[in-house]
């Protein structure tokens, strides 16, 4: 997938008897490289979403070699959601968990008291529009449509459930065929009923508790993903993703976690491999992933930005993470997608 920026013709010209040699050297600019990104969600929506388009087109327009040439973004259909309850108490629930749920009934039972049939009425048949308005968006991912545009990647920025892609089997085929497949946070909580998605990926979100201060391992410090990070790399807090639906064999890590941080016990849990970060070839398409992403200010390293526990610094480093994914991906840089661990 890679290819030269600039290509160099030399022709040698022979005058009379001597030898004179006259070196041209032509610019042969490449075309930068085609990404579609997708936005859309027909489960949770993070918040989050606007802002990682808002960086992902300015890496975009920083790059001399890649440029967003379509967004599929969700259409501007709000649906009314029928209150739902909240999860039952657990049995070992201490004082704070009870009064917690407690509070969430009432506030479950007085949304209920207030939801009527015409509510309900309104929120099927704007869920039917919504659905349709998302499907046809989606139709630029058919395989056709990505051949015929020349497109070279395809982001999955925060994307959740299933998403009504016109042909799903030939969009993996299409990445397989050697096109990238680039992916944030909860594109891992993406078709988790379509196998061969969770397959390309190489993992699928499983749970995750509060959010945390972490700090993370590398495990290619020279991977274009990695190599402008801290080693380790500290984050002040962050949503981290439990992964199941993953094999250390079927892909080559970037970034991980010694500890497992889960409901605001940051440096507590499980001591376990914890995936964040990894790369992976399948067939001759490029698969980069990164469970990162969920905070805004994760994204965006505006000094001014609302509410901001992560300093710019951090956000700055997590845009030359997802930058390096992205080239790696599009053939832009060079990196191993090698599993660091052998298949048993």
């Amino acid at each position: 997938m890679n290819s030269p920026r600039i290509s160099l013709l030399t022709a040698s010209l022979l005058l009379g008897g001597s030898a004179a040699l006259q070196t041209h050297a032509f610019a042969a600019e490449t075309p930068a490289k085609r990404v579609v990104v997708v936005s859309v969600t027909t489960g949770f929506r993070h918040s989050s979403i606007p802002t990682a388009e808002k960086i992902l087109q300015k890496l975009a327009g920083g790059s001399k070699d890649f440029s967003i040439v379509s967004m599929v973004q969700q259409p501007d259909i709000v649906v009314p959601r029928k209150p739902t309850p909240p999860k039952p108490l657990a049995e070992d629930a201490n004082d704070a968990a009870k009064k917690r749920f407690e509070a969430e009934t009432k506030r479950f039972n007085e949304a209920m008291a207030a939801w009527t049939p015409e509510l309900d009425a309104q929120a099927v048949a704007l869920q039917k529009s919504l659905t349709e308005e998302i499907t046809k968006r989606l139709a630029l991912l058919s395989p056709e449509s990505l051949e015929t545009q020349k497109i070279d990647g395809v982001i999955f920025v925060n994307t959740t459930g299933d998403l009504p892609l016109p042909d799903r089997e030939g969009f993996v085929a299409w990445v397989q065929k050697g096109h990238a497949f680039m992916a944030m946070h909860s594109a891992s909580d993406t078709f988790h009923s379509f196998r061969p998605y969770i397959d390309l990926l190489g993992g699928e979100f499983e749970t995750h508790g509060s959010q945390v201060p972490v700090a993370l391992e590398s495990l290619d410090p020279t991977h274009p993903a990695a190599s402008s990070l801290p080693k380790p790399w500290p984050i002040a807090q962050e949503e981290m993703y439990r992964i199941k639906s993953y094999d250390r064999a079927r892909v080559r890590d970037i970034l991980a976690s010694a500890t497992i941080p889960m409901d605001g016990k940051p440096g507590q849990g499980e001591k376990a491999h914890f995936p964040v970060s990894w790369v992976r070839q399948q067939g001759s398409g490029r698969i980069f992933y990164t469970s990162l992403g969920h905070r805004e200010d994760i994204w965006d390293d505006d000094v001014n930005l609302p509410k901001r526990i992560n300093a710019p610094e951090v956000s700055r480093q997590f845009q030359a993470h997802v930058l390096g994914g992205i080239r790696w991906a599009l053939g832009l840089a060079e990196g191993s997608a090698q599993p660091q661990v052998k298949a048993q």
